[in-house]
This record gives C-alpha cells, sequence and structure tokens, in this order.
C-alpha cells in the first residue's frame, strides 16, 4: 500500500460530510466502530446488498461481532485489534447476517482513526464471487461424478474383456495392427507381459485362410457392416472369425471374435449354400414364417416383424398366427386344411393387422412339411398394398358389412341383430374363400366346410353367390 505524498496540502480541510462521502464512495459497505467493538454507524455504496441487509439499523450500539456469523468472529476481533502500520492490514472475509439470517459475504479491512479511538471498517461485496465459486465448486463434483462413473465403466470393461472366454482382439482398421487383447487371444498369439508383440493376427491361421480373414477385414472396412467367415487355424483347428467395425476418437477400429464352432453331435451343419440360402430368407423384403402344426409361430423374418410392428422376434414365437392374420379364426384355419388336402397353397389373399393398426393388404403362398414329429408350415407374404382388388364375382348381391360397418351399428340395433349380421359375414367369407381355394368346385367347397351340397346350395342361395336356378340345383 502506497500512501498519499502530501496528504494535508492535497485535501485540505475535510469537514465529516465530505469524509463520510470519500468512505462510502471508497467500499460496497462502510461501518463505523467505537473503541468498544460497536457499531456507530452504516453506509452503503451498493442498492443490492443494502437490501440483501435490511434492517442494519438494529445494529447500531450493538458489538459488531454479534452481526456477523460465528465462524467470522474470530476474524472481526482480529481486525478491530490494532492492526499496526497501514500496509499491513489484512483483508478478511467476513459473514454479515442478514434479516432472512442467510449469511452475505464481504471482505472487510478496518483502519483505526487518529482520535477517540474508533475504526473504520471498509468491505466488498463478495456475492457475485461467491455464487461463482458455488457453480464453479458444484461443475467440479459434476466432472468427478463423470469420471468415477466412466472409470467404474472402463473398469467393468475391462473385467469383461478380459475374463470373456472367447479370443478376443481389437485391430487398427488402417494399419490392421494388434492394438489390444484379451487373456484368451495373448494365449492364442503368444503373447506374455515380457514379450508383448507375439505374432500377428493372420500367423495364427492356416495359410489357406489367411486371405479369407484378408478379405474379410477388407469387406468389413468398406461396408461398415460386420461379417464373418469360417476358417482353419495354423494347427488345423476349425473357428469362426467375427470382425465389427467400430470408431473411437475419429480413429476406425475392428473388434474381432475368434469363436469355435459348437461341437453338440446333435448340431445340423448346413453346406455353405444353404447357409447363404438362410440369410437371404431372413433379409428378403416379402415376409416368411414358420408354424407349427397347432398355428403357433417357431420363427419369422425381419419383414414380418416390420409388418406386424414388432421390436424383435421374441415378441412373435410362441403366438399364434392367426393372431395377426387375417379374420381370426377364419382364414388361418382355410389355409392349413387346404394345405393338408390339396398342398401348397398360392396367391391367397388376406390383410395382415399390425400391433399398432396399421392393415396391409398380402398375398400369402404356403408349404406343409414333415419334420420328424409333425408337419410345420411355411407361410410366404407378400405386400400388395393399393395395387391389387379382389374381384367382384359374378352375381354377387350388396357386399357383406365390414367389421368398421358393423362397429358403426353399435347402439342403433339390438345385440342379437348384430351378432347375426356378424355370423352372416364369417359364414359368407368362409364360403368365398372355400370356392376360391377349390376353384368354384361346389362339391369340394361343401366338404371343405364341412357341408352337404344341398345346404351348400341354400347357403349360397341366401348370400346371392354363383349362378344358381331359382328352383335349385339339377
Amino acid at each position: 500500500m502506497k500512501a498519499f505524498k502530501a496528504p494535508k496540502s492535497s485535501l485540505g480541510d475535510l469537514d465529516a460530510e465530505a469524509a463520510a462521502t470519500l468512505i462510502t464512495a471508497a467500499a460496497d459497505i462502510a461501518i463505523i466502530i467505537d473503541s468498544a467493538g460497536a457499531v456507530r454507524d452504516v453506509a452503503f455504496n451498493s442498492e443490492s446488498l443494502a437490501q440483501e441487509l435490511a434492517g442494519q439499523d438494529s445494529w447500531l450500539g450493538r458489538p459488531w461481532t454479534d452481526t456477523v456469523a460465528p465462524d467470522s468472529r474470530p476474524k472481526v476481533e482480529a481486525l478491530l485489534a490494532d492492526p499496526g502500520e497501514a500496509a499491513a492490514r489484512p483483508w478478511r472475509h467476513v459473514n454479515l447476517l442478514s434479516a432472512r439470517g442467510a449469511s452475505v459475504p464481504v471482505l472487510f479491512s478496518a483502519v483505526r482513526l487518529s482520535k477517540g479511538g474508533r475504526a473504520v471498517a471498509f468491505g466488498r461485496d463478495l456475492r457475485q464471487l461467491s455464487a461463482l465459486q458455488q457453480r464453479l465448486l458444484e461443475a467440479q463434483q459434476s466432472l468427478d461424478r463423470d469420471y468415477s462413473r466412466l472409470r467404474s465403466a472402463e473398469t467393468r470393461y475391462r473385467l469383461l474383456f478380459q475374463l470373456w472366454s472367447d479370443p478376443v482382439l481389437i485391430l487398427d482398421a488402417a494399419a490392421q495392427k494388434v492394438t489390444e487383447t484379451n487373456q484368451a487371444a495373448d494365449a492364442l498369439l503368444g503373447r506374455t507381459p515380457r514379450r508383448p508383440q507375439g505374432r500377428e493376427l493372420l500367423d495364427i491361421f492356416a495359410a489357406k485362410g489367411r486371405e479369407s480373414v484378408e478379405m474379410l477385414l477388407a469387406g468389413v472396412r468398406a461396408t461398415g457392416r460386420a461379417d464373418e467367415v469360417r476358417v482353419l487355424l495354423e494347427d488345423g483347428k476349425d473357428i469362426v472369425v467375427h470382425a465389427s467395425p467400430f470408431r473411437q476418437e475419429n480413429a476406425a477400429y475392428i473388434l474381432v471374435r475368434l469363436a469355435i464352432p459348437n461341437a453338440d453331435a446333435n448340431a445340423i451343419v448346413l453346406p455353405k449354400a444353404k447357409s447363404k440360402l438362410l440369410k437371404l430368407v431372413e433379409n428378403v423384403p416379402d415376409a416368411f414364417v414358420v408354424t407349427g402344426p397347432d398355428g403357433r409361430i417357431m420363427t419369422a423374418n425381419a419383414a414380418f416383424l416390420d409388418m406386424a410392428q414388432l421390436a424383435n422376434e421374441e415378441q412373435a414365437l410362441g403366438e399364434p398366427l392367426e393372431r395377426w392374420l387375417g379374420q381370426p379364426g377364419v382364414e388361418l384355419e382355410v389355409l392349413t386344411a387346404s394345405l393338408r388336402q390339396r398342398g401348397p397353397v398360392r396367391l391367397f389373399s388376406t390383410s395382415v393387422r399390425g400391433e399398432f393398426g396399421a392393415v396391409t393388404e398380402v398375398e400369402i403362398s404356403a408349404v406343409s412339411v414333415m419334420n420328424g414329429v409333425g408337419p410345420c408350415y411355411g407361410y410366404a407374404i407378400r405386400d400388395v398394398g393399393p395395387r391389387v382388388a379382389p374381384p367382384m364375382r359374378p352375381g354377387t348381391g350388396r357386399a357383406p358389412r365390414s367389421v368398421e360397418q358393423l362397429t358403426e351399428l353399435i347402439g342403433q340395433v339390438p345385440l342379437k341383430d348384430l351378432v347375426r349380421e356378424a355370423t352372416d359375414v364369417i359364414e359368407r367369407l368362409c364360403i368365398e374363400a372355400a370356392l376360391e381355394l377349390t376353384g368354384d368346385n361346389r362339391a369340394s367347397a361343401a366338404e371343405m366346410l364341412g357341408l352337404s351340397r344341398q345346404s351348400l346350395y341354400v347357403k349360397l342361395r341366401r348370400y346371392g353367390l354363383g349362378d344358381l336356378p331359382a328352383d335349385g340345383p339339377e
């Protein structure tokens, strides 16, 4: 601190009002304390601080130590002690008590006047600095929590990575160099803590398999999609190489997993061409579903899951196909009966209902296959959308009511009439489907429906189907 060189001549005669103005302007808050340590007057240069410390008139006549927080009282006592030289006067952080009981941080320095033993405490408002420090502390604590979670996640990843029984390697996609391995891969590559380099990845494969692995890695880099190849190790063991690309810190890497094929004696090993065929069926745009003899789904491809609005195959497994197909309890039974009696079915028109209400017009081709225990049925379902409209059959009378039309009648007609109307709709649909499947052979259609020919003709006349003479069949 450097004082004025000639304060008496430069400042002149200052009266009390001028001195008070100077003291008020020099600090955000100024407190006059008498020789006994009691507050005699208070002045503010900060309007917000004055509002925060509203009610400071009650300080007058009270010891200054009573207006501060308990942890700040020793600091106030040190400020009021004889400060010695002006250059040695310290600044101390003092927490004043507001009328609401909150602590207001202020940085104080005290100067004792020459007359009367009074002192002036100059204060600087630290609220903004304290708020910034608090936000900095909260940000630091948040960063510490994030770092802790990241360290925990990395520890779990390292533990799982090392305990994985299959050899797993991470390759630099550009240089094809091994950057990280687990314990199983270290044993396969001959890596040890004393000899970390070991052999390169391609060295562990037989000469004929190295080219396949190189093509696999090149394909993964080019397409960005995971793939696999089955090759032989150098010692003649069969192994499947899985490669999956990923990016980290703007660099491309490949995760390589070496899996030993299942050696179960009951497992069926398909030829390479058949394996590719299954992959194609899984990825074709047409839906494909396999059901058991009870009509419950055994497997379904991705296209059917999209059509039925399902998230994964597990939601479809074990469920009846009729849950999503056409009219429940009618069309699937007609398909199944035709498969059992007449073999493959082609271009059967119906619809598929999604879980969220979407309805897709489709054509189904179906086939049955014996699997040793009983028949299983395969359904190829093609979305035809609005392209194909079912032709009107000659002699058809009024169109049957749809489900939506029946729903609109609720509240307008009695329940028994609704039930009768719904029964007529289902009966007509079954008869039309049977006629379609049998090529309009009414004898076969009657047999398929479990009716006598005479009963079928009565129903055909009732619904206006076909060309029947008024007096019945000949």
